[in-house]
């Protein structure tokens, strides 16, 4: 009797999607020119708010940095208006479109320029406080996983309706953390897939 074989995960192939960063235009001279069209930089010359970075770590179920996975971010903008047809209301910041992506360095490393997103609406008329959403795409996974980013120094967090779900001794491990306040702050923010301490991840 045969019997099934195991399922396997084959990749990851990030590369596609990050190098070269952009789409090609052909040059009469005989030449490429690259225009970034997705990468790790969400500013725009249009967007107001709080200019911030967040840098963080991708670790497995060892607690080994994984050096080869992709991470895409989506937010709102700092008013709290989404970059989608869902969100009707005045975008006057029409270039800033809350979405990125960044590899992996070979220490796990990762890295967004971004704006500080504002509170948004949530369910049943109560405000969410400012938080980016985190898909990370990583070997060994069949599907991608989902989790939120939330600033420790936000007041609003003690009231985030989708916050108050998780466990109060795993919220932690959805928090950024401000490491640097001189010029643009920087926020650290790690995820651990498995193991101890895992993050928190969400069914979408």
């Amino acid at each position: 009797m045969s019997e099934i074989t195991p399922s396997q995960t084959v990749g990851p192939f990030f590369a596609y999607g990050l190098t070269p960063k952009g789409r090609c235009d052909w040059d009469p001279n005989g030449s490429y020119s690259w225009k970034e069209t997705v990468g790790s930089d969400l500013v725009t010359p249009d967007a107001t708010g709080q200019k911030i970075r967040i840098e963080g770590q991708i670790f497995d179920g060892d607690g080994k940095a994984i050096n080869d996975a992709m991470i895409e971010i989506w937010q709102a903008d700092a008013q709290g208006r989404y970059a989608h047809a869902r969100d009707n209301r005045a975008l006057p910041n029409t270039q800033f479109k809350g979405f990125g992506r960044s590899a992996t360095d070979k220490a796990g490393v990762y890295a967004f320029d971004t704006i500080k997103p504002g509170a948004v609406p949530g369910p049943d008329g109560k405000t969410q406080a400012p938080h980016i959403v985190v898909c990370i795409f990583s070997r060994g996974m069949l599907r991608q996983v989902y989790t939120r980013l939330y600033f420790a120094d936000e007041a609003g967090n003690a009231a985030d309706p989708i916050l108050a779900l998780v466990p109060a001794d795993r919220r932690a491990t959805l928090m950024a953390h401000k490491v640097a306040g001189d010029g643009i702050p920087l926020y650290r923010f790690d995820v651990r897939v498995q193991g101890d301490n895992e993050t928190v991840f969400f069914d979408i």
